[in-house]
């Protein structure tokens, strides 16, 4: 592991970031002050969030979007805020008005005197106008300025370096010459008392949403001097059949403008009849005007190939590229490619990280990208020209950053508390550390002061075939030397995914230290960011390797913290996770009192019929169902039933396509019916996530009830 300057003693290293990320720390040394309220899921769902940061051109100022729940409405209120780069200890300041209209995705004109914002915001606005509309803010100015009036909806949108150019993404019938053509459609859809959907391919349904037939392109307007778009715009993606940005997630990483304004890049995988199956996107070009039919610039590569970024000279284009077809967790390489010869080669090939979030430098010289890396996510520096990298930051999740001038403006979150802003100096790119952060927000400051949370490290030992495997440790709030506490053994989803040094708003570890759990966490093979052998481990191997680093992380932890206590564990877990549990159900019953399965995988031979991204399955298990029968029964939980014995609360959202809700009733029924103390909790109105605050509030009621209920002490 590669020394971090970041990373303390046990208890240092957790007050060092508490007082990071919220402006609170207690003496090192401090057991949680009794006077402070244990960190709860009612405070989680409380908290605002900070996301988005976007740096002005003179580098002078940070506009960024911050989330406020409103639990009487049952949902969160979205505003943009404005911070002062160059004004020391100054206060965010609120650009947006409050309450029921939501402004995010702030992006800066090129003069940096306005900011471009989507918004549901209802004055000003024509008649005929859909919800979501780009508009105007002009720093300064108190009202905003509507800027589009399209009868579709703007999902996202980007400005041409020049600031005369508009490129947005909405949903549109490909047949539709017109906005109105499709918004016809649409509302005849609505009106008509027929409601039968007749598909001719897969993806009749993707994540929580049935397909209406549209697709997500993109067009362009022409900006007048006050900046509205005029006229009907041009569509710039050409019809191609499939979605820029893509589905349910895609955003505006996924294209940009040439530094002159008169072309864009952009990612899409052309659908026909093996969307479900394929993760063959590819970069494409085209002229903004819409003169001529996108180009395929990565044909050749039938993997995944996404994130285009034009160097400042308009010569080089940068790209996120996977090599291997069909695995949608594949590491993501940096490829540069000359645009005058077409000659393209990765940047960094022996760099075992998946990067994430290409962003150039002003002159060019440097590449900046997200990568996760051993339970933390950080920015690195990479110079193109010597072809180095560095990181800039250490321990914790960075999700989002921008560049101002010497500094990274970057949105940094830890187990010990949520997002907030940091200025992280650029000079330690080189350097053998990473630069010492500066906080620059403090959203929830007040609240976090009076809330307690369990201090946190982590871990690692020896897992399968002998490889080390990384862990996290958070203790009860209020811990006492000398005395047991329950546990809650949280297993990630993914199963490409992590449970690292970050701060979760649904499955956030600090919810039980704070209910007065200690709290343990696996990153096994199959994780992200400790190389790509690592997570290629799990793949055809769901049911082996990640159980025995379980079974090994869950006694190396008993032998290392002797306050566990063995005989009070839960076992927890969502989607892969939520598969683990089934498949511990039936294979590794012995040291738990109870479990909680969240839409997980019953019978795996049926979930490759019933799910929507074919690819993932046909990757994990080696083939489809049909053709690799076999492969799909060598860990399946349905086979392993008779042997269940363990009480378990089982979790379900009825608008999960993803697992759809037929498997966690199936877990029910088979609990049910073999006697074992079961419960299932239902939500109509959730996917694969629960997202609705008093949703979650009962999800986090719900399963903190179980638990407690199966680990009470004697």
């Amino acid at each position: 592991m590669r020394p971090n300057p970041w990373s303390r003693s046990f208890r240092t290293a957790t007050t060092a970031v508490l007082c990071l990320l919220s402006g609170f720390a207690p003496a090192a040394g401090q057991a949680a002050d009794h006077a402070m309220t244990p960190f709860s899921a009612d405070a989680l769902v409380r908290l605002d969030r900070v996301s988005d940061p976007q740096v002005a051109p003179d580098g002078k100022s940070v506009a960024f979007v911050l989330r406020e729940v409103d639990l009487a409405a049952n949902k969160g209120h979205y505003g943009v805020w404005l911070l002062a780069l160059d004004s020391p200890g100054a206060t965010p300041r609120r650009l947006t008005d409050p309450g029921n209209q939501n402004y995010t995705s702030p992006r800066w004109s090129p003069d940096g005197r306005s900011l471009y914002v989507l918004s549901n915001r209802q004055e000003g606005r024509a008649a005929h106008t859909a919800a979501s509309q780009v508009w105007r803010l002009a720093i300064g100015h108190p009202h905003p300025e509507p800027v589009t009036a399209s009868p579709l909806d703007i999902a996202s949108f980007a400005l041409s370096p020049d600031g005369r150019r508009l490129l947005v993404g909405m949903d549109v019938y490909n047949d539709c010459n017109t906005l109105s053509c499709t918004a016809a459609r649409l509302a005849q859809a609505d009106q008509s008392k027929r409601t039968g959907g007749l598909h001719e391919r897969l993806f009749v349904r993707h994540w929580d949403s049935w397909s209406n037939g549209t697709r997500s392109q993109l067009y362009a307007w022409t900006l007048e001097p006050r900046g509205q778009a005029q006229g009907e715009p041009v569509r710039v993606s050409g019809g191609l059949d499939g979605d820029v940005p893509s589905k349910p997630f895609g955003d505006d990483s996924e294209y940009s403008f040439s530094p002159d304004g008169a072309s864009v890049y952009f990612s899409l995988r052309v659908a026909g009849q093996t969307e479900a199956w394929s993760t063959n996107f590819d970069i494409f070009v085209a002229p903004v005007d819409g003169s001529a039919a996108p180009r395929n610039l990565t044909a050749g590569n039938t993997a995944w190939d996404t994130n285009p970024r034009v160097s400042p000279d308009g010569k080089t284009l940068a790209y996120r590229a996977m090599r291997r077809a069909g695995f949608e967790a594949d590491r993501y390489g940096i490829l540069l490619r000359d645009l005058a010869t077409g000659r393209t080669e990765e940047l960094l090939p022996a760099w075992d990280r998946s990067a994430d979030a290409l962003q150039w430098s002003r002159d060019g010289r440097t590449l900046y990208a997200l990568a996760e890396d051993l339970g933390q996510k950080r920015l690195y520096a990479i110079d193109v020209a010597e072809r180095t990298v560095h990181p800039l930051t250490g321990d914790g999740t960075v999700n989002a950053y921008g560049l101002a001038g010497e500094h990274a403006i970057v949105q940094l979150e830890s187990l010990a508390g949520p997002a907030q802003l940091y200025s992280v100096p650029l000079a330690a790119a080189g350097a053998d550390s990473a630069g010492a952060p500066m906080q620059l927000t403090h959203a929830n400051g007040a609240r976090l002061a009076q809330l307690a949370m369990g201090e946190f490290e982590q871990f690692s030992f020896k897992g399968w075939n002998d490889e080390t495997v990384y862990g996290y440790l958070i203790k009860p709030v209020g811990y006492q030397p000398g005395k047991k506490y329950p546990v809650a053994f949280i297993i990630h989803g993914g199963p490409q995914g992590s449970m690292g040094n970050d701060f979760h708003f649904r499955w956030n570890p600090q919810t039980y230290a704070g209910a007065g759990f200690a709290v343990v966490t696996i990153d096994f093979h199959g994780s992200t960011g400790y190389g790509q052998g690592f997570t290629d481990a799990i793949s055809q191997h769901w049911g082996d390797r990640p159980l025995e680093d379980l079974q090994k992380g869950w006694a190396f932890a008993l032998a290392k913290y002797p306050f566990l206590d063995a005989g009070r564990a839960c076992a927890l877990g969502a989607s892969y996770g939520g598969y683990m549990v089934n498949w511990i159900a039936g294979n590794w019953p012995d040291p738990w009192k109870c479990l909680v399965s969240h839409d997980g995988i019953l019978d795996t031979r049926m979930a490759y019929y019933d799910t929507e991204e074919l690819w993932f399955d046909e990757w994990e298990r080696g083939g489809t169902q049909y053709e690799q029968p076999e492969a799909y029964e060598r860990f399946n939980p349905i086979n392993h039933v008779s042997k269940w014995r363990v009480p378990m609360l089982v979790i379900q959202g009825g608008r999960d396509f993803r697992i759809p809700e037929s498997q966690g009733i199936g877990v029910f029924t088979a609990l049910q019916r073999r006697g074992i103390p079961s419960q299932f909790l239902h939500f109509p109105d959730e996917n694969h996530w629960v997202l609705k605050p008093h949703n979650s509030l009962q999800w986090h009621e719900t399963v903190e009830a179980w638990i407690k209920r199966w680990t009470a002490a004697p």
